[in-house]
């Protein structure tokens, strides 16, 4: 990975870079990361590298084995169930809430810049259609007006995009289609709760389904950790 120098914000550069580097398994998943592997990979100081890897492990991207062992946090076919059984539960009734105030407008005009980046030919455009999805869904969760909820949604959000990572990569496409994400719009818009809380938790099913049957007919994931 190229290095990077950081001056300005160095945190929250930083921060993105790492992030990036975890979802694109740079940083494979049980990978030890250390003060010193960050500092070197991406050019920052090791106070910087310290602090992140505290916020790293607080939302559970790293792990603490030991005093002296810190690793990427692992990618298996239990987290992933996990992240949609969570979303399942969590996102329905956000969307239903955000409904009544989001900017339709915005949201098709994010969802059109979305869909003209396909096909997925490069890394740089896998990992910017999953940014670019990850800040759509945020505006939504945004306007429900919870600032505590965003940081969990937040969580979800960059951990579903770990996810993807692996299905883009086996598929070279998306496991979900702009196409979904305007039945979703216009279904918001009409404000009937029971068929918006319906067609999110439909949708992320059978976006689970995708991701699942291709892990388990890859024989390039037959092992603990999900790797690419």
């Amino acid at each position: 990975m190229r290095r990077q120098t950081y001056k300005k914000a160095e945190g929250d550069d930083a921060y993105s870079a790492i992030m990036d580097a975890i979802v694109t398994q740079q940083l494979a998943p049980s990978q030890k990361v250390s003060e010193n592997i960050l500092s070197d990979m991406f050019g920052i100081s090791r106070t910087v590298a310290r602090n992140l890897i505290e916020r790293l492990i607080a939302q559970h991207f790293l792990v603490s084995i030991s005093p002296r062992v810190t690793q990427v946090a692992p990618l298996t076919a239990l987290e992933i169930k996990q992240n949609f059984a969570l979303r399942k539960v969590f996102l329905p009734s956000i969307w239903t809430q955000a409904a009544a105030y989001v900017d339709y407008d915005e949201l098709d005009r994010r969802n059109a810049e979305i869909e003209a980046m396909h096909p997925i030919d490069s890394d740089d455009t896998a990992l910017n259609i999953l940014k670019k999805n990850k800040e759509l869904n945020m505006m939504v969760c945004e306007k429900t007006g919870y600032p505590l909820m965003l940081d969990w949604a937040g969580q979800l959000e960059d951990t579903a995009m770990r996810i993807y990572w692996l299905y883009i990569k086996a598929n070279d496409s998306s496991p979900y289609s702009s196409a979904q994400q305007g039945m979703i719009f216009d279904i918001m818009r009409g404000y009937e709760p029971a068929r918006i809380k319906m067609a999110v938790h439909d949708t992320l099913s059978q976006i689970e389904d995708r991701v699942l049957n291709t892990i388990f007919s890859s024989k390039q994931f037959y092992t603990r950790d999900l790797k690419v």
